[in-house]
């Protein structure tokens, strides 16, 4: 669909919202504390500092219906972190060149072993986070309020096929569609109940163009947005990809 600068070499997450025709984009760690918002032609048009806070891990963006944006500090490559942060950007800040964020602050269940996370979204009133491990993904829940929160235990789930790793998600609209991607593969989670979303209907969407994909949100029901990290002459793009199949 469109290229990504140069300059993003490490895109780790996608966003859209009805309040603005930007994607909004970050890079994980070590890189800038920014947020970044994208024309469809792939040229930064907003850049916005997030004050007084540092990019440890940022690892996706999720958004709720007004409009913020919230940035998922929870990257734990070396799975020896404790506390995980969730930092949100009001709405109307997007407009504005640097933004403080109101923090959620969250630590893991009692006797639930530290995990690398990438991936979330809102359900109803909660941030649903998704951890990144080979055949096995571990879901948690931390109410969408400020301040400190112990996460709660919602399900661990194996996953069948090689590298499946989950490194994004979002829900649909009509919250009846949960996507988790990886870097092979869309799985679209369907007919659930609740927020049991592994107990209904699993399909899954091979890609056939190999990158390390990192990002991605719905344009609508059937179609998504997917973003990918630029390495070397592969990927720092944007791709339409169509789930209705």
């Amino acid at each position: 669909m469109t290229s990504v600068p140069k300059d993003l070499k490490e895109v780790s997450a996608l966003e859209r919202t009805d309040h603005t025709n930007l994607f909004w984009m970050i890079q994980d760690a070590g890189n800038e504390n920014k947020l970044y918002g994208l024309n469809e032609h792939g040229s930064i048009e907003k850049t916005i500092e997030i004050e007084g806070i540092e990019n440890n891990d940022w690892e996706d963006l999720t958004a709720d219906t007004f409009g913020n944006i919230f940035i998922g500090d929870f990257g734990n490559n070396s799975r020896n972190r404790k506390v995980f942060s969730i930092y949100k950007i009001a709405a109307s800040d997007l407009q504005k060149n640097s933004a403080k964020p109101i923090r959620t602050v969250f630590t893991l269940p009692k006797k639930m072993k530290s995990e690398d996370f990438e991936a979330f979204f809102i359900f109803n009133d909660h941030f649903y986070i998704f951890s990144k491990r080979n055949k096995k993904t571990t879901v948690i829940k931390v109410p969408n309020k400020p301040g400190k929160h112990k996460a709660s235990f919602v399900t661990s789930v194996k996953l069948k096929g090689k590298k499946t790793k989950i490194t994004s998600a979002d829900i649909s609209s009509d919250h009846k569609t949960v996507i988790l991607l990886n870097h092979n593969r869309v799985w679209r989670l369907t007919d659930f109940d609740g927020d049991q979303f592994f107990e209904g209907k699993m399909t899954r969407h091979n890609f056939n163009y190999k990158s390390q994909k990192e990002g991605i949100c719905f344009k609508n029901d059937t179609t998504l947005y997917i973003s990918d990290e630029r390495k070397k002459r592969k990927g720092g793009r944007v791709y339409l990809f169509n789930i209705s199949n």
